[in-house]
């Protein structure tokens, strides 16, 4: 089965003094997502910063970097309703008014390193409606056991789309699941038999669980927002050595990538 390979240049907590390519304005990340996809990348995951480099859902930005983005090459967006720890829910949610393709759907509060990521059950339960209203594709973010539980309920109210479900299984985060293959095979048994879904491992697991995932069947996700390093003490000189590493990772395993057009008919989009 062919990979989808999405690219994550940004993210909601590294800045220029962790890495100092890591893009923060529209034009940056546009550049950084086109050249992704010159790579093989076929999603491109997007957070927004304002100005002063600070995480925002500011839909003039919003706009502004998706069109930039489609300028530069024809990729499938998928917007960030997570955005920042300090962005309140609705701002974040009006995101998805903007009608990309994907969005991110994260199912419950959590403790987030040394913040609070707070996804109430009842807004969450709206913004997933709406979601289904402006046909936006979810990717249902699950950082721990019980996220999943909760996404199945969701789809057995009828507040997801058609299947297949999409899913993200994030690991290392403080305060959700530790970035370990025990806890990787776990989630992925547990997923629905049709779902698409990929691993997101954040900091020095990244090469292996993106490994282990791509073995068992996911898909891939590489970009700055996941790991700054390339390798130990090696800063990764922008998201396009990490993207790399992803297609190689998965040719390797005899696995071909996905380019745009198959990548959504894989995840069934809605069409535009």
């Amino acid at each position: 089965m062919s990979v989808v390979i999405t690219v994550a240049p940004t993210g909601p907590i590294a800045s220029k003094a962790d890495n100092p390519h890591l893009p923060t304005q529209p034009e940056e990340i546009a550049d950084a997502v086109a050249r992704a996809y010159e790579l093989g990348a076929s999603v491109a995951h997007i957070h927004l910063r304002d100005t002063e480099h600070r995480p925002t859902a500011d839909p003039d930005v919003a706009r502004r970097t998706m069109d930039l983005i489609a300028e530069r090459c024809p990729i499938l967006i998928q917007l960030s309703t997570g955005v920042g720890l300090s962005v309140p829910f609705e701002e974040r949610a009006a995101l998805v008014e903007l009608r990309p393709r994907m969005a991110t759907l994260n199912p419950c509060s959590m403790s987030f390193g040394a913040g609070e990521f707070r996804n109430p059950p009842a807004d969450v339960r709206r913004l997933a409606g709406r979601m289904a209203e402006l046909g936006v594709k979810p990717e249902l973010e699950v950082y721990d056991t019980g996220h999943l539980d909760a996404c199945l309920r969701l789809r057995d109210e009828g507040l997801l789309p058609d299947e297949p479900l999409q899913f993200s299984i994030v690991l290392g985060v403080a305060g959700g699941m530790a970035a370990t293959p025990e806890n990787l095979l776990t989630m992925a048994q547990r997923l629905p038999a049709d779902a698409v879904w990929q691993v997101i491992a954040i900091g020095r697991r990244n090469l292996e669980l993106t490994a282990i995932g791509l073995a068992l069947g996911g898909n891939a996700r590489a970009g700055l927002e996941d790991t700054l390093y390339l390798r130990k003490g090696e800063l990764s000189p922008g998201s396009g050595p990490l993207v790399e590493r992803a297609v190689a990772l998965a040719r390797a395993l005899d696995r071909p990538i996905a380019g745009v057009e198959e990548a959504a008919g894989r995840l069934r989009l809605p069409a535009r």
